[in-house]
């Protein structure tokens, strides 16, 4: 199996070097100082109470990759799917799979789904209908990564203790085919948790459910949880947006079990963590704001479901977004 990471950031490239430790046909896709690390140095994987590994790994840039790949790990960011939509399908070979890694929920949600909002598109993910139009939906398996690893440096990342990494993969249409299980025996055999589930959208909600809380909170607050959940104020502001998010979800059939108090005690005494909504705005990066957060919003119009808070935090996120995006292209003028 040729196997392609295209987006090498800190969790394409530990995925990349977990494939090419073992040994694995796997090339990473990367540009600018971090394609350099990679092919003059090899990922650095630094860990708690560890010596550095250093894993020597086959890195390319975008134009120098002109071969077809039978499965192809797509951890962009959601933000960056549009660009690289055609790209993506060019390097696919005849029978390739994409097992597409991204934060939030899928432009693809309502597709090949039994339900009465079947084939309705999320506007605010597929503005322009570019992915709709180049990507087929039948090359498609969604992932949900539970990976808390850090890029400290060009080829040089960090992958702490607190959360044992995991992979849960599912087909739209929740079949256990046989390309699924293969990737899913691939993983493991690399040393990844992984887990076929008949459900990827449930357990798209379930991250979701949590990211957009943590992740837009402490991009706007410019706080690690543990000072949220200290705030009494901002507490209850938590309990709304779970409330809220958990009856979007049902309106679409899915029940969560999450309890908002719980999540609060959960993140008491984090004072270090930096999700990575907080790390895009301290970077002066783009924010996927609309997948983890804009999306919900948006099912919520769909379903007639009232989310009075998520609307409040998703306009904050989209000034701050959009803020962001003003100064990159004045500094790109200068």
């Amino acid at each position: 199996m040729k196997i392609l990471i295209y987006g090498s950031g800190a969790i394409g490239s530990n995925l990349g070097g977990m494939l090419a430790r073992r040994g694995e046909d796997v090339t990473l896709l990367a540009r600018g100082s971090q394609l350099e690390a990679l092919r003059s140095t090899g990922l650095v994987i630094e860990r708690n109470n560890h010596p550095a590994e250093t894993i020597s790994v086959k890195a390319l840039s975008a134009e120098d990759c002109h071969e077809k790949f039978d499965t192809i790990f797509v951890t962009l960011k959601a933000t960056q799917l549009d660009a690289a939509a055609a790209d993506l399908m060019s390097k696919l070979a005849e029978n390739g799979v994409l097992v597409m890694i991204q934060n939030g929920l899928p432009w693809w949600y309502f597709d090949n789904l039994d339900s009465q909002y079947a084939g309705s598109p999320i506007q605010c993910l597929d503005r322009q209908g570019v992915l709709r139009k180049l990507i087929s939906l039948n090359r498609i398996i969604g992932g949900v990564i539970y990976m808390p690893v850090s890029q400290m440096a060009p080829g040089r990342i960090f992958l702490p203790d607190i959360v044992v990494p995991k992979l849960l993969i599912g087909e739209l249409d929740g079949a256990f085919t046989p390309r699924l299980r293969s990737i899913e025996q691939l993983m493991n055999d690399s040393g990844l948790i992984t887990e076929a589930v008949v459900d990827i959208r449930k357990a798209k909600w379930q991250k979701v459910l949590i990211n957009l809380v943590w992740n837009s909170l402490c991009a706007i607050t410019q706080s690690a949880p543990g000072y949220i959940a200290e705030n009494a104020y901002v507490a209850d502001l938590v309990r709304d947006m779970i409330r809220e998010a958990g009856s979007v979800a049902k309106a679409v059939g899915v029940e969560l079990e999450i309890d908002p108090d719980k999540e609060l005690q959960r993140v008491q005494g984090n004072y270090g963590q930096q999700p990575s909504m907080l790390q895009d705005v301290r970077a002066g990066k783009a924010l996927e704001n609309d997948a983890i957060l804009g999306a919900v919003i948006e099912i919520a119009e769909i379903t007639g479901v009232q989310v009075p808070a998520l609307r409040v935090v998703g306009g904050l996120l989209e000034v701050i977004n959009q803020t962001l995006i003003r100064e990159k292209k004045s500094i790109a003028l200068v």
